[in-house]
């Protein structure tokens, strides 16, 4: 950030605007900020490898924690063992309409290829199926979540 309080040709540089535009950046977590005023343009800029550094060192703590997860991670297969998990990223819902009966509810039984739920990915509504015939013993999402990629949505035995 170079400011300079004086005359530079024409431009005088009002050194308290530049103050507080540096502060709005530190405020903020922007690198960059400019304004405009007729032909007057001020802009503040700070390097941000400062911030990026602690980012890079994230990770190297996430191994540390790896055997925690992997304790807890026994239960979890136990429960999804028969799920049938997300095909796509997107909204799941459990019912066709936000006021209607959902297409399954838990000891309900299945047929393969009935819908079971939709996922909305980019506006567009896809059904769900049953790959096999069974009973719905948990629903693992709530209507309107978010699902990703090959997250279980709900177990049929």
């Amino acid at each position: 950030m170079a400011a300079k309080t004086g005359t530079t040709g024409s431009m005088q540089v009002d050194t308290d605007l530049v103050r507080e535009l540096a502060a709005m950046l530190n405020d903020t977590g922007l690198s960059e900020i400019e304004v405009e005023d007729g032909e007057r343009k001020i802009r503040v800029s700070r390097n941000m490898t400062a911030v990026a550094a602690p980012m890079m060192a994230a990770p190297a703590a996430a191994p540390a924690a790896a055997p925690v997860a992997a304790a807890a991670a026994p239960s979890a297969p136990a429960v999804s063992a028969n799920a049938m998990k997300s095909p796509m990223v997107g909204t799941a819902y459990l019912t066709p309409e936000p006021d209607a009966a959902p297409f399954v509810s838990v000891g309900q039984q299945v047929k393969a290829g009935d819908t079971v739920l939709i996922i909305e990915a980019m506006k567009v509504m896809n059904p769900i199926v049953a790959a096999t015939s069974g009973t719905v013993t948990e629903i693992l999402v709530e209507s309107g979540q978010p699902v990703e990629f090959d997250q279980p949505l709900l177990v049929i035995a």
